[in-house]
């Protein structure tokens, strides 16, 4: 999947319209609490200005369902991207209309606009042809940074590009390293490939333990996903939270226990070597000062799991100490709630151990909070920003966002 880089574009004096994800955190009084998805977009951005392109950002932020909402604006993001360039960032009104196309028309080589939240328009996560044209209208040259919104086939992730010409459309660089690690790891991993999945739902993750199974030579499983192995093995998992019915797009519903019994089938026949907790950290109530017990396999009525217990922790270090290759995506525990969080930190310091002598990954979401929480940022080979984005990577979806782009 070799595409097109953006230092392979001719962008002097040229309009460059990136998307990018700058769907950060924002704290009650607008704030910025966790700029990590600005910083993550700098190396492309300061490529083009130092290109000398007229330089327009796109993104969204939140879910404001196709209306103006002040709260998701992206203007705290624009004042950050600011300080951290160090140079003026204009924030336009909107990220269509006349006053923008004016804006985007005054604009000089090596300056940049951020345009409004993209998702004010309803025609963002339609991809709605018109909205489309009104944003590919900005530009000479489309530039697609943003990793964590490439599975969704939006306005501005490929309707653009769609309507863009052969040999103008190209990747930033954020984008090309979640490709080559993500990509390298799934397809040519250095052994013993060991993945950790965890998290809530099962659901969302059937399809990548399938696909997984027949490429690891470990797979460790934790996180309230593995109460609903246990269900499906008919284990007594108490009142722990657990993931039954999904609910599908078209209004239907999925049995997720009748899911997970065929895929422990799959899991049995499989060559890879599959873990599952073998003791829990239990508790009354998810809360942090409420009373804790250790139990296992099986969980007594009246407790709740919480996290993975101590003997599991152990196993699953063990299983992690000659890894060369290790994806980890979903928490072991509450990691949010100290008490709970013991699993999840033990996992993380695993993963910084790999990252000595091989490659470790961390997927976006909850995972990657779980590792800024802890301070290890620093130690893993790779924190990807796009959690959902991820997942369907490593199910093995081909990404039309990206095959879209021209090819290098």
């Amino acid at each position: 999947m070799a595409k097109k880089l953006i230092n392979a574009l001719p962008m002097k004096g040229k309009r460059v319209l990136m998307r990018v994800d700058f769907n950060v955190p924002l704290d009650e009084n607008g704030n910025v609490t966790d700029d990590r998805r600005i910083r993550m977009a700098l190396p492309s951005i300061v490529c083009a200005v130092d290109a000398g392109a007229r330089l327009i950002l796109m993104s969204h932020l939140g879910r404001p369902k196709g209306e103006r909402q002040d709260a998701m604006s992206l203007k705290p993001a624009a004042e950050r991207l600011g300080r951290l360039l160090e140079r003026p960032v204009a924030l336009a009104p909107d990220c269509i209309g006349p006053e923008v196309e004016k804006m985007v028309k005054n604009l000089k080589p090596g300056q940049v606009l951020v345009l409004e939240n993209l998702r004010f328009h309803k025609g963002e996560e339609k991809n709605d042809p018109q909205f489309a044209k009104a944003l590919r209208n900005l530009a000479d040259l489309y530039v697609n940074d943003a990793f964590g919104t490439a599975h969704r086939k939006h306005a501005s992730t490929y309707g653009v590009p769609s309507l863009m010409p052969k040999g103008t459309r190209a990747i930033g660089f954020l984008m090309e390293k979640e490709l080559k690690f993500l990509g390298e790891a799934v397809e040519r991993p250095e052994r013993p490939f060991v993945a950790i999945l965890g998290g809530v739902k099962v659901s969302d993750k059937i399809a990548v333990i399938e696909n997984l199974l027949a490429k690891v030579d470990r797979l460790l499983v934790g996180g309230a996903m593995a109460y609903v192995f246990m269900v499906a093995r008919g284990q007594e998992v108490g009142k722990s939270k657990v993931e039954r019915v999904k609910e599908e797009k078209d209004g239907s519903k999925t049995d997720v226990i009748a899911l997970a019994k065929k895929l422990l089938v799959k899991i049995e026949a499989s060559k890879a070597e599959v873990l599952f907790p073998v003791d829990h950290l239990v508790a009354k109530e998810a809360s942090a000062d409420a009373e804790t017990d250790v139990q296992g396999p099986e969980i007594q009525k009246g407790w709740m799991g919480v996290d993975i217990g101590p003997e599991t922790i152990e196993l699953y270090r063990e299983r992690l100490a000659d890894a060369k290759t290790v994806i980890w995506n979903g928490p072991m525990g509450i990691f949010e709630m100290a008490p709970f969080a013991e699993g999840s930190r033990a996992i993380c310091e695993a993963l910084a151990q790999v990252d000595e002598h091989g490659t470790a990954i961390v997927g976006g979401g909850d995972t990657g909070a779980a590792v800024e929480k802890f301070g290890l940022v620093e130690e893993m080979t790779h924190i990807s920003t796009g959690g959902g984005a991820s997942l369907e990577f490593l199910e093995g979806k081909p990404f039309a966002t990206i095959e879209i782009i021209d090819d290098a």
